[in-house]
């Protein structure tokens, strides 16, 4: 029989170590946090380039559902590690103790350099950017103190650079946002949830507004005609097997023809980046009640509920704009969903169903959107840097808890000082697309994780087990790894500098590694 042996992690310190991270989170609260982390401002953003991408209303519909398979598969896969290992980190914890230290910390060094922090600076300037709708001096070209303007910079298919330096009034107002959520869930995990709850509610009913209106007022003639036609035959138009896509090969390369299958992993960039962030739930873990019920039920609700109002709301873009466009077009309704202005394919929605005043609806639901996404982060953040110190892989004091409040300050900070440093610096945009390769492959490694802790750990307790395992699990490694070997091909301007981002981090973990574990 198979011993197995006690999961070291943070939850197991003993209480003479110092106080520990409270049980906070019920499910409603853990299903806010699942739904509140995922819904930023992507969804109103990415489907002008699926459109362009895919020039087929089916495909464009299509990557929606790819997209959608994938989450919920991944999302039933990781309730059975988090029934398993409730522990703060989430999935580090689930990387470190299926594939090695190595990988978790990999992991962890990923999120800390770019995938939570440049999210939260993404998310937190994106808020001050629609904040200029109300607040005209509120802009990224207001500068107040304009460091550098850094030069575009080929290198190979990619372009580095291209961005400015500094302060100016869009991404203060972003760093304002920022330090004061990290500074509100200082004060305890009551606090935050509560914010979070309310914010995501009101966002979960902006986007299920945004849905009624483009199926009952907003769905027009010109529309239905153009995206669908008679006899539904506009609809499937380019969306054959045979049919053949144009897709750029990283920056300013060659246009190459693909298929159906190739061009629907392409779009995967957009839509799995906009539903991402669901596994932060994890990383609360510590401070869930009954997690081995909650986390696995939040992520299930969570999810499911984020994917079907995402699939509904690009249904609505295109009940209300023709799919395809003119980039010169005068009107919303002649540039459509493909030229919407700026990519802002629900601002542009809302414009056609109410002629005035649907920028700033737009511009409401987005900063409701974005402050309750920014909370969500940052609140969950902190709790993977607190379980990597507590391996002694991270700053020891980032491995401590307030004694009063119970929330890990220093994780708090040093996130929101790095995230900073991000937005001053206008590169956080270029790292995620850089990261988004990166990301990827830990979702599969952690699905793979799946299958080697059923083997190695064949006794543990699994008060839930992975539906449809080991089918479900496995054809999510199957078509997730088609993905990255695609983007790998197609856009390696996404994929190999996220390579390099983790590879980084292999020489630091060994530097790391040296310091005693905070475990006692």
């Amino acid at each position: 029989m198979t011993t197995q042996r006690t999961i070291p992690t943070p939850a197991n310190v003993s209480p003479a170590s110092g106080p520990k991270l409270v049980q906070t989170l019920g499910l409603f609260s853990s299903t806010a946090l699942v739904i509140g982390s995922m819904i930023g401002s992507g969804i109103f953003l990415v489907d002008a380039d699926i459109a362009r991408v895919t020039n087929s209303p089916a495909l464009y519909l299509g990557a929606w559902v790819v997209t959608g398979v994938l989450t919920i598969i991944a999302a039933l896969s990781y309730g059975e590690l988090a029934a398993m290992m409730p522990k703060a980190g989430g999935q580090y914890i689930y990387l470190r103790e299926s594939l090695g230290p190595l990988w978790g910390f990999l992991y962890g060094w990923t999120l800390f350099l770019v995938i939570q922090t440049g999210t939260i600076a993404a998310v937190c300037v994106a808020f001050g950017k629609f904040l200029g709708v109300f607040f005209p001096t509120v802009s990224t070209t207001h500068w107040l103190w304009h460091i550098a303007h850094v030069p575009p910079i080929p290198i190979g298919p990619m372009v580095l650079g291209n961005m400015d330096i500094g302060v100016n009034t869009a991404n203060l107002a972003g760093i304002v946002v920022m330090f004061f959520l990290a500074v509100v869930n200082i004060f305890g995990m009551k606090i935050g949830s509560m914010i979070q709850n309310v914010f995501t509610s009101a966002k979960a009913l902006s986007l299920a507004g945004l849905v009624v209106l483009g199926f009952t007022i907003g769905r027009n003639a010109t529309a239905w005609e153009a995206n669908f036609g008679a006899d539904w035959s506009r609809f499937w138009e380019n969306a054959g097997w045979h049919a053949l896509h144009p897709v750029q090969v990283g920056v300013g390369g060659p246009l190459v023809m693909v298929n159906l299958l190739v061009v629907l992993a392409v779009v995967q960039v957009g839509s799995l980046f906009s539903s991402d962030a669901w596994n932060n739930i994890t990383f609360t873990a510590g401070e869930v009640k009954n997690p081995r019920r909650n986390i696995p039920l939040s992520l299930v609700m969570g999810t499911g509920f984020v994917l079907t109002v995402y699939f509904l709301a690009s249904l609505a873009y295109i009940l209300v704009l023709p799919m395809r466009g003119d980039p010169h077009g005068a009107t919303v309704l002649a540039r459509g969903v493909q030229y919407a202005a700026e990519d802002r394919v629900g601002t542009a929605a809302l414009e056609q169903i109410f002629h005035s005043g649907g920028a700033q609806l737009m511009a409401a639901a987005i900063l409701i959107s974005t402050f309750g996404c920014a909370n969500g982060l940052t609140l969950a953040g902190a709790r993977v840097y607190y379980a990597m110190s507590r391996d002694g892989l991270f700053f020891k004091s980032v491995g401590k808890l307030h004694p009063r409040y119970h929330t890990p300050v220093a994780g708090l900070l040093v996130q929101a000082l790095w995230t900073a440093v991000l937005c001053l610096s206008g590169s956080y945009s270029q790292l995620l697309d850089y990261i988004i390769f990166a990301v990827l492959v830990f979702y599969i490694l952690t699905i793979v994780g799946l299958f080697v802790l059923r083997r190695k750990w064949p006794s543990a307790p699994r008060p839930y087990r992975a539906l449809g395992y080991p089918v479900l699990p496995g054809l999510y490694v199957v078509m997730a790894t088609w993905i990255c070997i695609v983007l790998l091909r197609y856009k390696p301007q996404y994929t190999w500098p996220g390579l390099v981002l983790v590879l980084i981090g292999i020489p630091v973990y060994f530097l790391w590694s040296r310091q005693p574990s905070s475990q006692t």
